[in-house]
């Protein structure tokens, strides 16, 4: 049993799984700071609101008396967040090691992946007939 937990920590995905949550947690902290130094003064010039959390809220009475909030620049700020994450996550991370996995793969000889041709439109027509006649072959007299 403890083998076999040992195993499953030691394995690959795992390792990769673990530096993906700490190194995103840093991007957090990288894109927080961005979003209230740059963002958020950027979203004071347009609205008036301090951040996009207090940005085009729209408030709306219920039935019972009360008001309903609907925050819709909390929505957006979370959506810049995510795609402020994602690219900085592509191009310092996978773009960077896609190249250097290409250029490792030049340099030791394996070849590129190549493209299979299509089908000329001749092949493809005598494909068609060939499966036409399997589904309802006829009778010939």
């Amino acid at each position: 049993m403890i083998q076999g937990f040992k195993e499953f920590i030691l394995r690959g995905n795992v390792i990769d799984l673990a530096v993906a949550v700490v190194i995103g947690a840093a991007f957090t902290a990288i894109v927080n700071v961005v979003v209230s130094a740059l963002i958020n003064p950027l979203i004071s010039l347009f609205f008036a609101a301090d951040s996009l959390d207090t940005a085009l809220v729209l408030t709306v009475p219920t039935l019972g008396g009360g008001e309903a909030e609907f925050a819709f620049g909390s929505i957006i700020g979370a959506i810049i967040n995510f795609i402020a994450v994602a690219a900085v996550v592509y191009f310092v991370f996978v773009m960077p090691m896609n190249r250097a996995k290409e250029a490792a793969e030049r340099k030791a000889g394996v070849p590129a992946e190549e493209e299979a041709p299509l089908p000329t439109e001749t092949e493809l027509l005598v494909q068609i007939r060939d499966l036409l006649e399997k589904q309802a072959p006829q009778t010939r007299a």
